[in-house]
């Protein structure tokens, strides 16, 4: 069950149904970014919509697991799309290829999701759209 959790997560979610949040995740969620944190399902949905709108044509694939251990799930994936512009500092071209990996920890409660943990590929992102 949690494996199929988060595979709705990753896939149907993070590829664009940002409104799945309301079913994948607690009233309580917190997810941790690096530099900020989320709450509750509208917060998460608002994070994708900003985070997703410099990009068009964004596809998110599975690399490694889901792998499960209790009530914690852990995976590998990688982000790509086409850069739009508009972030501050960027000094990539509109229409720029990006593609970078990061890692998902998750911790479930009932049947949802309750906490959240991101790291990517930061560097390999910022090398991409000319920031730093």
């Amino acid at each position: 069950m949690t494996s199929n959790l988060y595979r709705r997560w990753l896939l149907e979610m993070w590829n664009g149904d940002f409104d799945l949040a309301r079913d994948l995740v607690t009233p309580g969620f917190v997810g941790h970014w690096p530099g900020m944190d989320v709450h509750g399902p509208d917060g998460l949905i608002e994070a994708l919509r900003m985070g997703f709108q410099p990009f068009d044509d964004v596809k998110v694939t599975l690399d490694v697991g889901p792998v499960v251990d209790g009530e914690h799930v852990a995976a590998r994936w990688t982000f790509s799309g086409t850069y739009k512009g508009g972030l501050p500092g960027a000094s990539a071209a509109a229409g720029t290829r990006v593609a970078f990996s990061g890692h998902d920890l998750l911790r479930v409660e009932g049947d949802r999701f309750a906490e959240y943990w991101v790291i990517s590929d930061a560097q390999t992102f910022n090398r991409q759209l000319g920031i730093g």
